[in-house]
C-alpha cells in the first residue's frame, strides 16, 4: 500500500482596513497599482492549512502588475495617505476650461503656421 501526502504552504492575502482603495505607484516599475495587502502565510498538509507561519501577518504595499511587495514601514508616502496628509499622489487631469468649448474645437488652423503656404494635393 502506497499513500502520498503533499505538504506546502498557502498565502491568504486582504486588504488592510484603513487602506481600502487608496493607490500608490510602485517603486519598481513605477505603475499606480500598488495597494496595501495583509498577508498570512499557513503550513498546509494535503492542501489544508494546518500551522500559521506567522501570528500577525506582514503588511505589505504589493504592486498588482509586477508583484513587487515593499513592507508598509518602508513607505511613509502611502501611510501619510491613510491620516490624509498627502492626497493620493495620484497624477489627475488638469481642470476643465471654463466657459467654451475644449481647446482645439472649432478654432479654425493653429497659429503660427505658415499663410501662404498652399494645400497638399494627391493625385
Amino acid at each position: 500500500m502506497c499513500l502520498i501526502f503533499t505538504c506546502g504552504e498557502h498565502t491568504f492575502r486582504k486588504e488592510v482596513e484603513g487602506y481600502e482603495g487608496i493607490v500608490c505607484q510602485c517603486h519598481n516599475c513605477g505603475n499606480y497599482s500598488g495597494h496595501v495587502i495583509k498577508s498570512n502565510p499557513w503550513f498546509t498538509f494535503c492542501f489544508v492549512p494546518i500551522v500559521p507561519l506567522s501570528i500577525h501577518g506582514y503588511h505589505d504595499v504589493v504592486c498588482h502588475i509586477c508583484n513587487f511587495a515593499q513592507p508598509l514601514e518602508n513607505r511613509p508616502d502611502v501611510q501619510a495617505m491613510k491620516r490624509g496628509e498627502g492626497g493620493n499622489n495620484m497624477p489627475m487631469q488638469p481642470p476643465p476650461q471654463q466657459g467654451g468649448a475644449p481647446q482645439g474645437w472649432g478654432q479654425g488652423p493653429p497659429q503660427g503656421q505658415p499663410q501662404g503656404q498652399a494645400p497638399m494635393r494627391y493625385g
